[in-house]
């Protein structure tokens, strides 16, 4: 009973940490790019993973490598650059929301690539749900494809990696540490970046990276969001299982408006907030059904039903 109740308590501190990054992200954005944040984030982890874990296992099973390899690519790279350049066009709100429907996202592939369960009518209609909230986030209101179009696809996109991500995870397993696939997820996720490095460039520089703006938020997302976070995750599914902790990811779309509006002063439109609320609702269901949704007494009620 005691491990459940801290992974709980894990899990939701981890919740509260990743639904904040949003916001130290755009804040980052102002003075770094996309691709530099994401090397200086996932450099530092990595060097304190390193260090905290330092041991290196002989590699003996090729495929199980490749599966490392795709894990830090979708989850460790891709995921997080697609993230990032997200929120240059669109605000860190509606990434969190869009970004929330990864856990639809992956159950689908689930199901199509490795044949885990069969697909519930209550996931059905909560993934319809849930797609309706989508559709209303993107368009906000203004059916046209102007506005936040580009970065919210992006974000849809990167929950689209993000399935991916979890999909080779449970592929890989409870077979090592949880440091040290955190760590090789972290490694694969540098070495995959270096192409765009190569391509793009970054320019370094050591008064940028100390300046008050950029450095508090680099080391968050680095040792809080990053090293910390993903740790806790691991904790977290651990004590509760993968799908009992997933249903906390949920959460995370109202930690980011919250935060969204105290630091960054965004405003909601109210189909941009209907749809997160549809989201939510759409993703409640899919877990839980409507067996947990009360009705009224009076709604109950045949004669009160024949008034109406």
């Amino acid at each position: 009973m005691k491990e459940e109740v801290l992974g709980h308590l894990v899990a939701v501190i981890t919740i509260i940490i990743w639904g904040a990054t949003y916001v130290s992200t755009k804040l980052l954005l102002v003075y770094l790019s996309p691709i530099e944040i994401l090397f200086y984030r996932f450099l530092l982890a990595y060097l304190v993973l390193l260090l905290i874990y330092p041991k290196f296992k002989t590699l003996t099973n090729i495929r199980e490598e490749f599966l490392f390899l795709g894990a830090g690519f979708t989850g460790g790279m891709l995921f997080f650059l697609i993230e990032n350049i997200a929120l240059k066009y669109t605000t860190a709100a509606n990434v969190g929301l869009l970004v929330s429907i990864s856990p639809i996202l992956t159950a689908l592939m689930a199901y199509y690539f490795i044949g885990v369960e069969k697909l519930s009518k209550k996931f059905l209609l909560g993934s319809i749900l849930a797609i309706v909230g989508v559709f209303l986030v993107i368009f906000n209101g203004e059916f046209n494809l102007q506005l936040n179009i580009f970065g919210d696809v992006l974000a849809l996109l990167a929950a689209i990696v993000w399935a991916c991500y979890s999909i080779i995870l449970r592929k890989i397993g409870k077979t090592h540490n949880y440091l040290y696939v955190t760590r090789k997820t972290f490694f694969y996720g540098l070495v995959t970046l270096l192409p765009i490095l190569y391509i793009y460039g970054i320019e370094f520089k050591i008064e940028k990276l100390l300046s008050y703006s950029v450095l508090p938020n680099i080391l968050y997302l680095s040792l809080g969001a990053s090293l910390l976070g993903f740790i806790m995750w691991n904790i977290a599914i651990n004590r509760l299982g993968v799908v009992k902790a997933s249903t906390y990811i949920y959460l995370v779309p109202f930690i980011t408006i919250v935060i969204a509006r105290i630091i960054l002063n965004e405003k909601l439109s109210h189909f941009s907030l209907l749809g997160g609320v549809l989201i939510l609702m759409g993703l409640y269901i899919t877990e839980y059904g409507f067996d947990k949704i009360r009705i009224p007494n009076s709604l109950k009620n045949k004669a009160f039903r024949e008034k109406l």
